[in-house]
């Protein structure tokens, strides 16, 4: 299952870094980038995020809020974030069920073997709480450069 543009974004409360609970009704009424990664402090993991503190400025003086989601557990996304000094939320999905409501969850290929993972996407869901955008299997290098150019921002 894939979520198509205009579709209601599916409601989620997850724990975040800190030991907070984080919905993404907290957000109403926000233009919200939920992007799913599979790992912290894997090496493209942490281009990706760190793509994204190197960009939260411009973002959040756009209207944009930034959530990321992978299955880890709290106590790793908090050495994450401090590690790589990351400046927005990181949430727990460590049962994948909000990946797989997102369609983010699903076989991947690895070494020749196949195995069920999270699988890289990106959603922007805008302030009336629908998807505007759905990206699946996105790169790590210049992603926040690639989504600026599909918002046309």
């Amino acid at each position: 299952m894939t979520l198509e543009t205009g579709t209601t974004a599916p409601e989620f409360t997850l724990v975040n870094q800190d030991g907070h609970s984080v919905s993404l009704a907290d957000h109403a009424g926000k233009n919200v980038i939920v992007y799913f990664y599979p790992a912290a402090s894997t090496p493209g993991c942490t281009v990706q995020a760190c793509d994204f503190r190197d960009n939260i400025n411009s973002l959040k003086a756009l209207g944009y809020v930034v959530l990321g989601v992978s299955p880890d557990k709290q106590s790793k996304l908090k050495t994450f974030q401090e590690k790589q000094s990351l400046n927005f939320d990181l949430l727990s999905d460590e049962d994948s069920q909000v990946q797989k409501t997102y369609g983010a969850y699903g076989a991947k290929q690895m070494y020749g073997k196949e195995y069920m993972g999270t699988i890289r996407s990106t959603f922007v869901v805008d302030p009336a709480g629908k998807i505007s955008h759905a990206f699946y299997k996105v790169k790590t290098a210049g992603h926040v450069a690639f989504l600026k150019e599909q918002l046309g921002l």
